[in-house]
C-alpha cells in the first residue's frame, strides 16, 4: 500500500524522462553550491567540522506539495571532497518532533528523509539517488537515465543525529562508487529533497511545479571539486555457504532422493572500475539461497506464469539492460516488447523424461556456472550493458524397481548473450537506443530428446527510441525487434503448435514462410517474425491524451531469452485524461480517464474490444479512492480451443473500486473488490485488502487476504481428432463448467534492529479449488453457441473415490461402438504453505551475514468442492520441508 504523494513522487523521479531543452536552448539554469576541500572529516553526524561552517550553503528550499512554491523547512546541505570521497553535511530544522522510522535498506519509509539527486556527468540526463532518513536508513538508486535504477547499491557511509534543532545528516560517498567524466573540474548537476512527515511536505532546492517539467535539465550545480586521482575500483566479495535440507520425498523410496541433505558452497562476486565510467561484474559459482520463494499460484491457462527477478546479481543494474519502455494512462491485457528476462538463465530444465519407470528425477533448477556484464558509458556519452553468462548440462534420471534405468540430458550447457546500448541528447529529450541478444545450447552425443524438443540457438535485435518536445508537453516513443530462432524441425514444430501463435489452427489462413514466418510447416528449421510498439503522447498540463499501437507478427518468439505470452496480434489504444492538481475544498487532486482499445490478428479477426474508465481522488485527509470499470462486447476468440477452430467469447463486465487511508498513521489499511460477469452468465469476484500495523518505528506487520470466485463455462478440458466432428474440421474439443475458489494470505514481519540488522519473515498460506462439470462443445467454429453431451454421450467409467474420475466420451450414442475418447475429471483441491525468515547483518560495509530458514507444505485431493475450515486445516496436515541456509559475504574493496 502507497500513499498517492508517495507514487507520484516516486514515478516523477525514478521513471519520467528529463525535460526536453526547446529549439536548441540550454536548460534552465538553476541555484550553485560550491564544493569545499575537507580535511579530517569523523563521521558522527555532528557536523562540528570547519568545513560544515562554510557560507553559501544549499539553502531556500520551496514546497511542491502541499503548497506549491511556497517557502519549505528550514534546511542547509553543504558539500566537502578529499582524494577518496564526496562528504555531504545536511541540517534539518524542525522545531517539532522528527519522524523516525528503522527499515531494511531500500525499503520505502514512511518518516522524514533528505535526498540528494546527482547529475554527475553534467549531462541533463543522469540520475544518482542518495536517500537517508533520521534513523540512518540509507536509499540509493542511479549509473542509469534517464531514470535512476534503484537495484544499484553502493558501499557508502552516513551517520544522522536528533537533536534540539532537528536534525542531521553527514555523508561519505567514495569516488570509486560513483561514475563521472574524466575531467580534473567536476561539475555536476544536482537537485535536493526533503520530506517532512508530519505536514506531509515535499520541498525541494531547485524548484519546479508539479505541472511543470522538471528532471535534470532543471538541475542546480555543483561545483567546486577537482579529482586528480582516479580511484582504481576493485571489489571482491567472496562468500561461502551451508545448507541443510529436511525434505520429504515426493517418491517414497526412491534412490534419487534422500530425507536429510547437507551441502557447502563457496564462490565469489568481483567488480572492477575499468576506467571511470565502465564496470565489470562477474560471479563464479553463485548461489542465491537468501531469496524469497514466488508465491503460490494455480494458473490453468495455457500461458506461462510470470515472476519477478529475485537474484541480487541480474536485479543490479538491470536498469541498463533494459528493453522496451511501455506506458499507457489505463490499459488491459496488453504485455510490453521483452528482449531479456534474466529468469531464463538458470530456469528449471525443459526436457522431459521418458515414462514407463517407477522412479525419476529432474533438478530443480540449472545451475549457474559463470555470468558477467558490463555496464557504464563512454567517454562519447553512450550508455553500455552487456551480459554473459554460462549454464551447465542437467541430467535426469529414471530407474524401474527391477534395477533397470537410464539418464539423459534435460538441459543442454548453454551460453546466453545480450548487447545494450544507449544513447541520450539533447538535453535529455531524445533517447536512442539498441539491444542484441543470442542463446546457443550446446548438444551432445545422445542429446537426441532434448534437440527434439528445444531450439538449439535463438537471436533478437531491436532498435527503442523517446522523443519529446515543446518542454517535455509531448512525447513520442516506440521500439521494434526482430527475432529468429533454428533447430532440429521437431523443435520448431513445437514452437509452431505452442500457445503463443497456434500455427496449426485447421480454419487459419496459412499465409507462407519467406523473410518472415506465417505457415505451419512440420518440416521448418527456423522461426523468424518482428514485433513493435509506438505511443504518441501528451504528458504535460492540466489535459492530457495518448494513442498507441502494439504488434507481433505470427513467428515472433523470443522465449529462450525473453518472455513471450503471445504473439499474432495487433494492438491498439487510445485515451484522454483530465487532472487536477490543485488542491480544492474536498480534494487534494483527482484524476479521470477515459479510452478505449482493440486487437485483431494477422487474419483480420478481431479478438479484443473495450471501453473503459478509471478514475482518481485523494481528499485533503490523504485517503484515496479509486475506480476502474470496462466493457467489452463479443468478439473472435482463436486460443480458445488451443489449437483448435476459432470461436467467439461472450460479452463482459468488469467494475473494481478501491479505497486506501493515510499512510502515515501508524494504522493502515486498503480494500480493492472487483465484479464482473458475461453475457452467459459467468460470474467472477476478487477481493483484496490490506492492512498494514506499525506498533513502534522499527516494527511493520503486514496482512494481505485475498479471495477470488470465478464460474467458467467454457473451460478447456481436451481435444480429439475425430472423423464424424465434420462441422468442427474433424475435432472434438471437450469444454467444462468450472467453478473455482482461491484463497491466499499474505503476512510479513519486518522488524529493524538497527539499519544494518533486520528480521524479515514471510507466510502464504494458500488455498485454491476447482470444480469441474456439465462437459460441453461448441457447435460450430466462429460461434459462441455451445451444447452439452448427454449422459449417452457420457459416462464414468472409473470412479472409486481415491483417485480422480474417467470419462468415456461416446458422441455417436452407439454403445457397441468406441471411439476411444478418455478423459479424466480434473478437479482439484490444493492446499499449501509457504514461508521463510531472513536475518541479515551488514557486519561491515558490504559484508553481510544471512540465516534463513525455508518451510514448504504442500498437498492436493482429487475434488473441487470448497470447505474453508476443511480446506484451511489441511494446510497444516502435511509433512513440511524444512531448509536451513548460512551464508556470509565479505567485501574488499579499493
Amino acid at each position: 500500500m502507497r500513499s498517492f504523494r508517495s507514487m507520484l513522487f516516486t514515478a516523477a523521479l525514478l521513471a519520467a524522462a528529463p525535460a526536453a531543452a526547446q529549439n536548441g536552448a540550454h536548460p534552465t539554469a538553476g541555484p550553485a553550491v560550491s564544493a569545499h576541500r575537507a580535511t579530517d572529516v569523523v563521521l558522527d553526524g555532528r557536523l562540528d567540522e570547519a568545513v560544515w561552517s562554510t557560507p553559501q550553503p544549499a539553502t531556500g528550499f520551496r514546497q511542491q506539495e502541499p503548497r506549491e512554491g511556497e517557502p519549505g523547512a528550514r534546511t542547509e546541505v553543504r558539500f566537502a571532497y578529499d582524494d577518496g570521497a564526496l562528504y555531504v553535511g545536511a541540517r534539518m530544522y524542525d522545531s517539532m518532533e522528527v519522524s523516525r522510522q528503522l527499515t531494511r535498506r531500500d525499503a520505502e519509509v514512511e518518516s522524514d528523509w533528505i535526498q540528494l539527486v546527482f547529475d554527475t556527468y553534467h549531462d541533463h540526463a543522469g540520475r544518482t539517488v542518495l536517500q537517508v532518513n533520521p534513523s540512518g536508513v540509507k536509499y540509493d538508486a542511479g549509473q542509469a537515465s534517464p531514470s535512476a535504477d534503484p537495484s544499484w547499491d553502493p558501499v557508502w557511509e552516513v551517520e544522522t543525529r536528533v537533536d534540539s534543532l532537528g536534525w542531521t545528516a553527514e555523508m561519505r560517498i567514495p569516488w570509486s562508487q560513483l561514475r563521472f567524466t574524466s575531467d580534473v573540474e567536476q561539475t555536476w548537476g544536482v537537485q535536493i529533497w526533503r520530506y517532512v512527515q508530519r505536514l506531509n511536505e515535499t520541498s525541494m532546492w531547485s524548484f519546479w511545479g508539479r505541472q511543470e517539467p522538471g528532471g535534470p535539465p532543471r538541475f542546480g550545480h555543483l561545483s567546486g571539486m577537482r579529482i586528480e586521482k582516479r580511484p582504481r575500483g576493485l571489489e571482491i566479495m567472496p562468500y561461502a555457504l551451508a545448507r541443510a535440507s529436511y525434505v520429504t520425498p515426493s517418491q517414497p523410496d526412491s534412490p534419487f532422493q534422500d530425507a536429510r541433505d547437507y551441502d557447502t558452497r563457496i564462490g565469489a562476486d568481483i567488480r572492477a572500475l575499468l576506467g571511470s565510467n565502465l564496470t565489470l561484474s562477474a560471479t563464479i559459482n553463485p548461489d542465491f539461497g537468501q531469496v524469497e520463494q514466488d508465491p503460490a499460484v494455480v494458473n490453468l491457462s495455457a500461458f506461462e506464469s510470470f515472476f519477478d527477478e529475485k537474484r541480487p546479481f541480474f536485479v543490479e543494474g538491470s536498469g541498463l539492460l533494459s528493453f522496451g519502455g511501455f506506458s499507457c494512462f489505463t490499459c488491459s491485457n496488453v504485455s510490453s516488447m521483452s528482449l531479456f528476462y534474466s529468469r531464463r538463465i538458470g530456469r528449471s530444465p525443459q526436457g522431459q523424461l521418458p515414462g514407463g519407470y517407477d522412479y525419476e528425477y529432474a533438478p530443480t533448477n540449472t545451475r549457474l556456472l559463470a555470468a558477467a556484464k558490463l555496464t557504464g558509458r563512454t567517454s562519447g556519452g553512450w550508455q553500455i550493458g552487456a551480459l554473459e553468462a554460462v549454464t551447465a548440462r542437467e541430467v535426469g534420471r529414471v530407474r524401474s524397481l527391477d534395477g533397470t534405468g537410464q539418464e539423459l540430458t534435460v538441459e543442454p550447457a548453454s551460453n546466453y548473450m545480450m548487447g545494450r546500448v544507449k544513447r541520450i541528447t539533447h538535453g535529455g529529450s531524445r533517447t536512442w537506443g539498441l539491444i542484441a541478444t543470442s542463446v546457443y545450447r550446446g548438444f551432445g552425443d545422445g542429446d537426441d530428446a532434448v534437440r527434439a524438443h528445444l531450439p538449439q540457438h535463438a537471436e533478437a535485435v531491436g532498435a527503442d527510441w523517446s522523443l519529446t518536445w515543446k518542454n517535455q508537453t509531448y512525447r513520442l516513443m516506440g521500439n521494434v525487434a526482430l527475432s529468429n530462432v533454428s533447430g532440429d524441425s521437431l523443435a520448431i514444430g513445437r514452437l509452431q503448435r505452442s500457445s503463443a501463435r497456434y500455427f496449426q489452427r485447421p480454419d487459419r489462413e496459412n499465409g507462407r514462410n519467406g523473410l518472415f514466418s506465417n505457415a505451419y510447416d512440420t518440416n521448418a528449421t527456423w522461426l523468424r517474425g518482428f514485433g513493435g510498439y509506438a505511443r504518441l503522447s501528451k504528458d504535460s498540463g492540466p489535459w492530457l491524451w495518448e494513442t498507441s499501437v502494439n504488434y507481433r507478427s505470427p513467428g515472433f518468439e523470443v522465449n529462450d531469452m525473453a518472455f513471450l505470452n503471445t504473439a499474432d496480434y495487433v494492438w491498439m489504444h487510445g485515451n484522454v485524461v483530465r487532472q487536477f492538481t490543485t488542491p480544492g475544498s474536498w480534494y487534494r487532486n483527482i484524476w479521470l480517464t477515459a479510452g478505449a482499445q482493440q486487437q485483431l490478428n494477422f487474419q483480420g479477426d478481431r479478438n479484443d474490444l473495450q471501453i473503459h474508465q478509471y478514475s482518481e481522488v485523494t481528499f485533503p485527509n490523504y485517503w484515496n479512492t479509486s475506480l476502474y470499470a470496462h466493457v467489452r462486447p463479443e468478439v473472435y476468440a482463436d486460443r480458445t480451443t488451443r489449437g483448435g477452430p476459432t470461436v467467439r467469447r461472450p460479452a463482459s463486465w468488469f467494475v473494481s473500486p478501491s479505497f486506501s487511508s493515510d499512510s502515515r498513521k501508524k494504522l493502515v489499511f486498503s480494500i480493492n473488490p472487483g465484479f464482473g460477469g458475461t453475457s452467459i452468465g459467468e460470474r467472477f469476484f476478487e477481493g483484496g485488502a490490506g492492512v498494514r500495523y506499525k506498533p513502534s518505528t522499527n516494527v511493520q506487520i503486514s496482512f494481505g487476504p485475498s479471495y477470488n470466485y470465478s464460474r467458467n463455462e467454457t473451460q478447456f478440458v481436451t481435444r480429439f481428432t475425430d472423423p464424424t466432428a465434420t462441422g468442427f474440421f474433424n475435432q472434438r474439443v471437450v469444454f467444462a463448467e468450472l467453478e473455482q475458489h482461491v484463497l491466499s494470505l499474505d503476512t510479513r514481519l519486518n522488524w529493524t534492529f538497527s539499519p544494518t540488522m533486520t528480521l524479515e519473515l514471510f507466510a502464504q498460506p494458500f488455498v485454491a479449488t476447482g470444480d469441474y462439470s456439465d462437459y460441453k462443445e461448441f457447435v460450430r467454429p466462429r460461434s459462441a453457441d455451445t451444447r452439452s453431451f448427454t449422459a449417452q454421450e457420457l459416462s464414468v467409467i472409473e470412479a472409486d473415490g481415491t483417485r480422480p474420475v474417467q470419462y468415456r466420451l461416446d458422441t455417436d450414442e452407439d454403445p457397441t461402438t468406441d471411439q476411444g475418447f478418455r478423459f479424466f475429471n480434473d478437479s482439484f483441491n490444493v492446499r499449501s504453505l509457504r514461508g521463510n525468515a531472513v536475518l541479515r547483518w551488514e557486519y561491515r560495509p558490504g559484508s553481510t551475514l544471512f540465516f534463513v530458514w525455508q518451510q514448504q507444505r504442500s498437498g492436493d485431493q482429487p475434488y473441487g468442492d470448497f470447505q474453508l475450515g476443511r480446506d484451511t486445516g489441511a494446510i497444516f496436515d502435511a509433512s513440511p520441508d524444512n531448509v536451513f541456509v548460512i551464508k556470509a559475504t565479505y567485501w574488499l574493496g579499493t
